[in-house]
């Protein structure tokens, strides 16, 4: 019964750690969330964010990209623009962002004394 009970949560596991490997950390939700509400361009997403260098958005902007997660269009314009969209792939993270939303607005009292 162990040896069950040990697969289980290892198969149970591996599923989450895979995810938290994509998306962990203090800015890739954050920046997912802004890309998604309409902020396209790399200011616009730095001014979206609190906090965030130009250094560490661009490193976090890669790795979405090398994820799959947001796509990166190069317009030969003069200057050139460059915008980030959320791709199919991003967006099925909806429902887990949502979910850390509710979340956090339930239980923000309890966990920080505010509302």
């Amino acid at each position: 019964m162990e040896k069950r009970s040990l697969a289980f949560c290892v198969s149970a596991l591996v599923p989450v750690r895979d995810t938290l490997d994509v998306i962990s950390g203090k800015w890739k939700l954050l920046i997912l969330i802004s890309v998604g509400s309409g902020n396209k361009r790399f200011r616009e997403i730095q001014r979206s964010i609190p906090n965030i260098t130009a250094k560490v958005l661009s490193k976090e902007l890669k790795e979405l990209e090398q994820n799959n997660l947001i796509e990166r269009a190069v317009y030969d314009t003069s200057p050139v623009l460059v915008e980030y969209t959320t791709t199919s792939h991003g967006k099925s993270l909806e429902n887990v962002v949502n979910a850390l939303y509710e979340w956090g607005v339930h239980h923000r009292k309890k966990i920080f004394g505010k509302k």
